[in-house]
């Protein structure tokens, strides 16, 4: 998104990746939130507002310290994209989503907390790397962003526990090609669910975060 270097640029960008999200059913009602870091502070979604019906205007601009500057009120999850941005310095964004299938994994028993999904495809590995499962908090209450930011050092992309994804990316772009790429995993899993399946190796998945190290 080179158009979007501008504040005003980022402000369409959100409002035109916010369309293309709930068009495709990635969210649904006034579910999910965007962010995006600015030079003096941040942008993010309103609290209450569809993804699909945003206005460029109306975008919450927050201060550095996440105070709320001008704009519609922010996301009540502000905390979660706060948190992640604190523990990422490279981050250019975060995408918070309660998409279907990545919400349907974060809810299975027998995961893995320390990696939910299996290495099922390179782009999984490339955009994701490894995914922790983050333990239920209730929405909105401040004892999430701590466990979020106990993660968020050390992996871009979270899966909240009987809730959804949170994805942090370099930039707007980033963050979604790798949220999206994680629903679609989830998807596949789900497919997948009690047959055998040959997922690249330990080898092959050390290759490729080798060769395909993730900005953010």
């Amino acid at each position: 998104m080179k158009a979007a270097a501008t504040e005003s640029g980022l402000r369409d960008a959100i409002c035109e990746l916010g369309r293309s999200i709930y068009a495709r059913g990635l969210t649904h009602g006034s579910t999910g939130n965007i962010s995006v870091r600015l030079d003096d502070g941040f942008l993010a979604t309103p609290t209450g507002s569809k993804l699909g019906a945003l206005d460029p205007a109306g975008l919450a601009k927050l201060g550095s310290d996440g105070a709320h500057l001008s704009g519609d009120a922010p996301t009540k999850e502000t905390f979660l994209h706060l948190a992640m941005y604190g523990a990422r310095a490279r981050a250019g964004a975060v995408v918070h989503l309660h998409s279907t299938y990545s919400t349907a994994v974060s809810v299975l028993e027998n995961v893995d907390p320390r990696d939910v999904l299996p290495p099922l495809t390179a782009y999984y590995v490339m955009r994701i790397g490894s995914l922790p499962l983050v333990p239920y908090h209730p929405p909105g209450d401040s004892s999430l962003a701590d466990a979020v930011r106990g993660y968020a050092g050390r992996h871009h992309a979270l899966l909240l526990a009987n809730h959804g994804p949170v994805v942090a990316g370099s930039s707007l772009s980033a963050a979604a090609d790798a949220i999206e790429e994680l629903e679609a995993t989830a998807r596949l899993h789900l497919a997948l669910h009690g047959r055998a399946c040959r997922c690249l190796t330990p080898a092959q998945v050390a290759a490729l975060k080798a060769k395909f190290p993730i900005d953010c």
